[in-house]
């Protein structure tokens, strides 16, 4: 699936402004292939205005992002083809069952017809799903679900994943059978993944490395060995609030609403 070595994702000097309002200001950095990346921020720093820069659902004022090598704003529609994003509300259609829910999205992908089955059934037998594949999705659990969810987003076999907090609402058993599947994907087929998550906890755990962005610039990056050791405290949780502060923020106006608008992107709508 994945090719090892280099990076997968190129960010430079990237610049996103509404108004007088600078949302993101000269972000640089990269992800290497096969690694699990976290993207770390509080409420209103730019992180969501990033995310969808890099998903090609807003184009930059300035600056430039490459994924597997491809220019987003010049190749959106290849570069979509390159990733699979699972987004932190489910976007599986209930009345479906698994299998269709998959069927689907090949189709979207322009899987070839003849690698359609084979591959559902590898990615339905990789995520624990293939005897429940006739079922509908609506009598599956969440932790199901989400599971699903990442089945399908690799039925077109992408480099990269996003992942917007995918254990949000999930008891402790089925986040933990998530990651398993997770680090699974990760190692066995060399997929990276870009990880958001509100848990600084898990963050810790399964990312090899992290970027803290506040006001739409960095404020850290680099393991969470290295952030800890850099603001002298023991947990990432603890370095996070040293890095962006223990205020309350409010979400930018719209912009949650805007990445679950989003997901009808890759339920066949146009951009």
């Amino acid at each position: 699936m994945s090719q090892s070595g280099g990076d997968i994702i190129e960010v430079k000097d990237l610049v996103k402004t509404f108004g007088s309002f600078t949302a993101v200001g000269g972000l640089s950095f990269s992800v290497k292939r096969g690694e699990i990346f976290s993207f770390l921020g509080p409420n209103g720093a730019g992180k969501t205005t990033t995310i969808k820069m890099l998903t090609t659902l807003l184009r930059p004022d300035s600056g430039s992002i490459r994924i597997a090598g491809l220019d987003t704003a010049r190749e959106p529609l290849e570069v979509r083809r390159k990733f699979g994003i699972v987004f932190q509300d489910a976007s599986l259609d209930d009345e479906l069952t698994a299998w269709e829910n998959m069927f689907f999205h090949a189709v979207l992908y322009a899987v070839p017809a003849a690698e359609r089955a084979p591959r559902i059934e590898e990615m339905l037998r990789f995520v624990g799903l293939w005897d429940r594949r006739k079922d509908l999705v609506k009598h599956f659990s969440g932790g199901m679900k989400r599971r699903l969810e990442i089945a399908r987003c690799l039925s077109h076999q992408p480099d990269l994943i996003f992942l917007d907090e995918p254990t949000s609402g999930l008891d402790p058993q089925n986040r933990s059978r998530l990651w398993e599947h997770l680090r699974r994907l990760n190692s066995e087929l060399g997929t990276t993944i870009f990880l958001t998550t509100h848990s600084m906890e898990e963050a810790e755990k399964v990312s090899g490395r992290i970027l803290v962005i506040d006001g739409g610039k960095i404020a850290a990056e680099g393991t969470p060995d290295e952030i800890k050791r850099r603001t002298e405290t023991r947990t990432l949780e603890e370095a996070f609030l040293a890095l962006t502060g223990r205020d309350l923020r409010d979400d930018v106006p719209g912009a949650v609403e805007d990445m679950r608008k989003a997901r009808l992107i890759w339920r066949g709508k146009s951009r």
